[in-house]
């Protein structure tokens, strides 16, 4: 009895045969996100490829309606071929796969590195989302062999409109933004307080921290962890209405900086109970132990002091009675 095809065999195009065929005859893949390649990476395969030829075949198939033979994998390659001269290239040649197909074998072949832009393969996963209807994290990570952390980094970014997808997208490498500002915005942006606020729009608010970062108003991308702090830490403290208000003003007048959006207050807030907790964690572990175990640990006994030293005076600075 014949074994049933896994999801992952279901998902390979079937071989072919391997043969030969003249660069000429070849197209590149049009589902492939990556159109710019490292020049130095180039140039070390060019000269490889001059020196021994190509070792590794590369793996096309046979478009039935464009009528041509497609790369699934070996584009540097083919480029190289192309720009030596090369009469032919050597191919290993499967059966037509369907859309999902072309999509899985694109992630795998080519999985995006952190010099890569993101959006385009972004915008495949999407594909590959729609198509097969699957949306949960972990298995579109084993299927197209990316960690979780890029399956989730593409979601954010497919959670803009299109025009801030479009600014990613751009070919001008000096006009394009970079994916990591919106991955970075997308935590204040979709904060749920932020979102519920009466002033606050999504579109508005990405094209006045867009503003901000082409007018250099931050000094990294990351700084939106700060705001996200910030604002944490004022709901902590009670601090809803400040922090809002504050929040808009940093958004209208580009002259503010994160600082205005921190509230000593809640600051002090979240360090206090930040303390208490670590206060809570040492009594409860200092009630538990057998003094005795302990006995010969000199330097424990001497920090302890030295805690029951600086106690004593933050207690009296406060105002508190010694008991």
């Amino acid at each position: 009895m014949a074994r049933k095809k896994t999801v992952a065999q279901n998902l390979s195009p079937e071989q072919v045969g391997v043969k030969t065929l003249k660069p000429s005859e070849l197209t590149p893949n049009p589902h492939h996100p990556r159109v710019l390649f490292d020049k130095t990476a180039m140039a070390t395969l060019k000269k490889s490829i001059a020196k021994v030829g190509i070792l590794v075949p590369l793996t096309i198939y046979f478009d039935s309606k464009r009528k041509t033979y497609i790369i699934l994998d070996g584009q540097r390659r083919w480029i190289c071929a192309k720009d030596l001269e090369l009469p032919e290239v050597p191919v290993n040649q499967v059966k037509e796969p369907t859309l999902v197909q072309k999509i899985v074998s694109m992630f795998q072949n080519a999985k995006p590195r952190e010099d890569w832009d993101l959006m385009p393969w972004a915008l495949k996963l999407e594909i590959l989302m729609d198509e097969l209807g699957e949306h949960n994290d972990k298995k579109l990570a084993t299927l197209t062999g990316l960690d979780q952390a890029v399956v989730q980094r593409c979601k954010k970014l497919l959670s803009y409109s299109k025009k801030y997808q479009d600014m990613m997208l751009d070919p001008d490498p000096t006009e394009r933004i970079k994916a990591d500002f919106f991955i970075e915005l997308y935590a204040v942006r979709n904060d749920r307080f932020v979102s519920s606020l009466d002033w606050f729009t999504k579109d508005r608010f990405t094209k006045q921290m867009l503003k901000r970062y082409k007018e250099k108003r931050l000094k990294a991308v990351t700084d939106f962890r700060k705001v996200k702090q910030a604002i944490t830490q004022a709901r902590l403290a009670g601090k809803d209405k400040t922090i809002s208000k504050r929040l808009r003003e940093f958004a209208e007048n580009m002259e503010l900086d994160i600082a205005h959006l921190e509230i000593s207050s809640a600051a002090i807030s979240a360090e206090a109970k930040a303390m208490t907790k670590q206060a809570t964690k040492l009594w409860d572990f200092l009630n538990k132990i057998e003094t005795d175990s302990y006995v010969g640990e000199d330097e424990r006994w001497e920090l302890l002091e030295r805690l029951r030293q600086i106690i004593r005076t933050r207690l009296l600075e406060a105002g508190r009675r010694i008991k």
